[in-house]
């Protein structure tokens, strides 16, 4: 898979797999998982990136904070608390360089045609970059991580307004403990009853739950990413 690199400024740097920018304006999906060679390259983690391989569409990735230069994925929330609790805001200034590559982005995404996805901490910090983002219309979450306890103002039940109007699917299993089924489920019930206040009576809002796998339930399995992937498949490309 051929990864190809995009400088927007001295500081922010895309990473994409699709046709070049010369074949025009393409859907886009903003995918988010490890860093953004992993998270385009690296199996499992970036099996719908696979799966919509070859076909008329960009995606783009961004490395997500504390994965950048070869750092342990498995402490990135704990280096985000620690440098939260030094003062670092951390996801905030990530969240604006999404939202200003994306408006770089602009004239190669087909208008109306993009959509944000990740896995775990990756759907969390996708669900950021639609509140932002006016312009994405669907959001897929893989097993998301909803709250994060280092900063409550930061969960996503608190990005309520600004998504309860857009195309929401997420994935996860019946018992993750690392994230919380719950967690997610009580995220996913309050955006639905905001949508319903907003005479919103069928909000496409929807959470599936299957049996959980791998180490604290938190696993994805080729499945569901299968599915998740399709329904992305279905409205980018049609």
């Amino acid at each position: 898979m051929n990864i190809q690199a995009h400088q927007i400024s001295e500081k922010i740097k895309v990473s994409f797999v699709g046709p070049p920018f010369e074949e025009g304006a393409l859907p886009a999906l903003f995918y988010f998982a490890l860093s953004a060679e992993d998270s385009l390259g690296k199996d499992p983690f970036n099996q719908p990136v696979k799966l919509l391989g070859g076909l008329p569409i960009r995606i783009f990735s961004m490395t997500l904070p504390a994965h950048e230069n070869g750092l342990c994925p498995e402490n990135a929330i704990k280096v985000w608390e620690e440098r939260m609790k030094s003062g670092d805001p951390v996801i905030p200034p990530f969240i604006e360089e999404v939202k200003e590559a994306i408006g770089h982005l602009k004239p190669h995404i087909k208008q109306g045609r993009l959509a944000v996805a990740g896995l775990s901490r990756g759907a969390y910090i996708a669900c950021h970059v639609a509140a932002v983002c006016p312009e994405v219309s669907h959001i897929l979450g893989f097993a998301p991580l909803t709250r994060f306890r280092a900063a409550k103002n930061l969960d996503l039940e608190n990005l309520i307004p600004t998504l309860y109007n857009r195309n929401i699917r997420f994935y996860i299993g019946n018992r993750d403990t690392r994230v919380g089924t719950e967690n997610a489920f009580s995220f996913i019930y309050k955006l639905a009853d905001e949508a319903h206040k907003n005479r919103l009576r069928t909000a496409p809002i929807e959470m599936i739950i299957g049996p959980s796998i791998g180490r604290h339930g938190h696993g994805t399995s080729p499945e569901v990413f299968q599915n998740g992937t399709d329904w992305i498949k279905g409205v980018l490309i049609s």
